[in-house]
């Protein structure tokens, strides 16, 4: 798996990116979230659940299908009252967040895979080419010469990629600003 950081990382720099009213600091803190709680199901090893099983690390959580049942249950839950296209812009960004989550621990060179179609297919999916280095599972075992190393592969990897695009979005942004529509007076 990538780190929490670098989870978290990639769902602030989507967030930031497009300047929009509707993600507020709440929104980008639960993208945030969005983004790490798929590997709550590190529980399962402790309490029995095997790797490779369904509700297994990078299984069900890490899938498709889990991404979007937690972007529309937080969606059902804080955002009933808002318009159609702020819940879909909410639930669009909430869905990619923890999507991110499956689709960066797919590029690390550890684990036995990501279940992306879970439950329909519990197939372990990786992709052709995984540069970052496998996080450890543990606090404790985080903080040594591996960990380090791990950082530096996710900086290298994940989080200059996120910072490049988010600039060159705000670029794109600056030089070719959104035309807004006409005003009744300028029309007559």
């Amino acid at each position: 798996m990538a780190s929490a950081f670098s989870h978290a990382i990639v769902a602030l720099a989507m967030g930031k990116a497009f300047q929009n009213k509707v993600l507020g600091w709440r929104e980008l803190f639960l993208g945030a979230f969005c983004s790490i709680v798929p590997d709550f199901d590190v529980i399962g090893l402790y309490v029995g659940i095997r790797y490779g099983d369904v509700w297994g690390h990078r299984g069900l959580t890490h899938s498709i299908m889990f991404a979007v049942l937690l972007a529309a249950s937080l969606v059902a839950l804080w955002y009933r009252g808002k318009g159609t296209f702020a819940m879909t812009g909410i639930f669009l960004y909430f869905f990619l967040c923890t999507l991110s989550h499956g689709v960066l621990d797919a590029m690390t060179n550890g684990g036995l895979g990501v279940a992306f179609f879970s439950p329909f297919d519990t197939t372990r999916y990786f992709f052709p080419v995984r540069p970052v280095l496998v996080s450890p599972i543990g606090v404790g075992k985080f903080f040594s010469d591996y960990g380090v190393r791990v950082l530096a592969s996710e900086a290298i990897w994940i989080w200059l990629p996120s910072g490049v695009a988010f600039l060159v979005i705000r670029v794109v942004q600056r030089l070719w600003p959104a035309k807004s529509a006409p005003s009744p007076s300028s029309t007559s």
